[in-house]
């Protein structure tokens, strides 16, 4: 026996915030598609039928429609429409190292490793890794992990001012 989708009801504020985020540019994609779910919903489709629409699986339709419907009864002032359309916080551990640190790390990336006296022209993983635990910036980080947030950085590691 299939369930029957939840009702969905839209306040004047809450369809024109929607409608807004699907006609701005600057939108994430994922999240105009979202919002057209929602007004599809609004207007009484079926899950089967906004699935087809958007060329979506159902399980899609019904997530973000029974979300919405959860979150329903909340005053936009307290949890905005876009706010309502972002993914849910992913389960596991919180990261270990955070924003600042990431900053830090990659700040210090950027400067020539000769400057710390270092007979190296440029950061390794090993080397980057021992100089951020000397400094205090994090007390533990393996090289890979060092040389990898040195890659995702986008600085230029030598130090150098060649870009």
């Amino acid at each position: 026996m299939s369930k029957r989708a939840s009702q969905v009801k839209l306040t004047e504020r809450q369809q024109a915030e929607l409608v807004q985020i699907t006609r701005r540019h600057r939108s994430e994609q994922q999240q105009v598609l979202r919002a057209r779910i929602i007004l599809a919903a609004a207007q009484g489709h079926s899950n089967a039928q906004i699935a087809r629409q958007f060329a979506i699986n159902v399980d899609t339709a019904r997530l973000w429609r029974d979300r919405w419907v959860s979150l329903q009864e909340i005053d936009l002032d307290t949890l905005s429409g876009a706010d309502r359309l972002c993914d849910a916080p992913r389960p596991g551990a919180p990261p270990r190292i955070t924003a600042e640190q990431r900053c830090q790390i990659a700040a210090l990336a950027c400067e020539a490793p000769m400057k710390y006296g270092r007979t190296i022209s440029q950061w390794t993983g090993r080397e980057i890794a021992t100089e951020v635990k000397a400094r205090g910036i994090v007390s533990e980080i393996s090289p890979r992990h060092a040389a990898y947030l040195l890659k995702k950085g986008g600085c230029n590691p030598t130090g150098s001012d060649i870009g």
